[in-house]
């Protein structure tokens, strides 16, 4: 799977990623300081799916009704990487062949598939 993880997000998900094998791009390690509209562009425009912790892609796409090839949002208590990728290997174990073009909202127990 093709992959956007979003700066906040952090490197170690996106290395982590590349070592399943997926194809990543990471903003943290190669576009520092994207911003959320550019985000967005960039990952419908090259068919990533997004995964972020930062809730204001819900609203770009509930809101403002952008488009998108699929978002993850991590909604952690605990942010360290460890938890983050633990969260991501349960979602992709069970759900990954559900994910593109899926809201998604993960946490540390639950995973909901968020309607229009």
């Amino acid at each position: 799977m093709r992959f956007l993880v979003d700066e906040c997000t952090g490197p170690a998900v996106a290395e982590w990623l590349r070592k399943q094998e997926h194809e990543v791009f990471s903003v943290y390690d190669e576009a520092r300081g994207l911003d959320d509209e550019t985000t967005i562009q960039q990952a419908f425009a090259e068919n990533w799916i997004l995964i972020t912790n930062d809730k204001d892609f819900g609203e770009k796409i509930y809101r403002e009704g952008r488009s998108h090839r699929g978002v993850i949002l991590l909604r952690v208590d605990d942010e360290r990487a460890a938890v983050k990728i633990e969260v991501l290997r349960r979602l992709l174990q069970h759900y990954g062949a559900q994910l593109p073009n899926q809201f998604v909202v993960a946490t540390e127990t639950k995973v909901r598939f968020v309607r229009r």
